[in-house]
């Protein structure tokens, strides 16, 4: 055989391995994974006639329903299909093992005896920077302490503790943009489906979604603690408009940022009532909630980085990468206006994009401890207020950032 027959069939086997590593790639499914909320002994939240556990699994079924009738290019996998018991961190492993896509979670919201609440709000990882945040993120992380292993697996965490919140804010998470887009999208189509009042998108501390590695949020579809929503949530329209709703809202999220080569899936059926509960529902004389009519809100402007001039003095240069501290007081996915008197006599907040978000920090010193008594003097009308730091205009980490202050403090003395 001579060299010119040996290249063509070098050649030959290269493109058909090419070949064959973009059919493996074209046919890998993507992967969805569905979270029922709570299961087996812990009920979750409970109602005047209903329990959490059961509300959740009827919509994530129905939602999985949909996907799986009409995608036949996803692979769909439940943290539970059945009333069991599934710890935290089990739910989040399915979801890292199968090297999930997207990772929803559906819950049921509730509010103390006495007050009534409305309406479907997504949430995704994050620091609360509302009372009202924590307590929901509270209430579904007291979970783990079903869990005999607790305190050794979530490492001391304190679900009932505010300061074990804190930890959210160092966190850098890669996914945060897709995942907040992700939760916009279950709003709007979410609310549309099932007439649902739209509490928007938040942030809060979830310990199932810190502990996964993909786009991820966390769905509160109602309270059972409100009389209609609780009928409404447990009757089969209810179950299958707000599963109907979620899956909308997934395929313009699988549109937006799946790449792949994909089948197309036949055409979207209308929502059916004819979906089995767990529970069955009460549904006589249920009054059905007013038709929301959604408001179209202008966007905002992204925040442009301020420019950068690159200087030759070295004493510039010098204080350039000079490490300095700040007060993050609150963030937020569309821009907010801090009053003045909330400041305490503070210089203005300032603004930076990260993450989809737009953050506010106050003050601007190397020292920490001038920074310290600034975030004291702050957190009463910003409780969850907390400290970051920036190096050469970089942010950085925090607690790497205290222990390098501390070492020049102490050399100094």
């Amino acid at each position: 055989m001579n060299r010119y027959m040996k290249k063509r069939i070098l050649m030959l086997l290269g493109m058909t391995f090419l070949l064959t590593v973009v059919a493996v790639a074209a046919n890998k499914k993507f992967t969805l994974v569905i979270d029922a909320g709570h299961g087996g002994h812990d009920v979750g939240a409970l109602g005047a006639f209903s329990k959490e556990k059961n509300i959740n699994l009827n919509v994530a079924l129905a939602f999985g329903r949909y996907v799986e009738s009409n995608c036949p290019d996803v692979k769909v996998i439940y943290t539970r299909k059945t009333d069991v018991f599934i710890p935290l961190h089990t739910r989040a492993d399915i979801a890292n093992r199968n090297k999930a896509d997207l990772f929803i979670s559906v819950h049921t919201n509730a509010v103390p005896r006495g007050k009534q609440v409305r309406g479907l709000e997504t949430y995704t990882l994050g620091m609360h920077r509302a009372g009202t945040n924590l307590e929901v993120a509270k209430r579904e992380n007291s979970v783990i302490l079903i869990e005999k292993d607790y305190k050794q697996r979530y490492e001391g965490f304190d679900p009932n503790s505010s300061e074990s919140y804190i930890m959210f804010e160092f966190m850098q998470d890669k996914n945060m943009a897709q995942s907040v887009e992700l939760a916009k999208f279950v709003q709007k189509h979410a609310c549309a489906s099932a007439n649902r009042q739209d509490k928007g998108v938040k942030q809060a501390g979830f310990l199932v979604l810190r502990e996964t590695s993909m786009p991820s949020c966390l769905i509160e579809l109602g309270f059972i603690t409100t009389p209609d929503e609780e009928r409404y949530l447990n009757s089969k329209d209810g179950i299958d408009r707000l599963g109907y709703g979620i899956y909308k809202a997934f395929l313009d999220y699988k549109r937006k940022y799946d790449g792949r080569i994909t089948v197309p899936y036949q055409a979207e059926q209308a929502p059916s009532a004819n979906i089995p509960s767990v529970v069955p529902p009460s549904e006589k004389n249920e009054e059905q909630p007013k038709t929301v009519v959604p408001v179209k809100v202008q966007k905002e402007p992204a925040v442009k980085p301020a420019k950068i001039e690159v200087v030759k003095d070295e004493e510039v240069q010098r204080k350039d990468s000079t490490l300095v501290f700040k007060v993050q007081i609150m963030a937020s996915p569309s821009r907010e206006r801090i009053s003045k008197k909330k400041l305490n006599g503070q210089p203005p907040a300032e603004c930076f994009e990260e993450g989809g978000f737009y953050k506010y920090t106050v003050g601007n010193s190397e020292d920490y401890d001038e920074i310290v008594r600034i975030r004291e003097s702050l957190v009463g009308n910003f409780p969850e207020a907390f400290i970051i730091a920036f190096k050469g205009g970089e942010k950085v980490d925090t607690r790497a950032a205290i222990r390098e202050f501390r070492a020049k403090k102490k050399t100094k003395e």
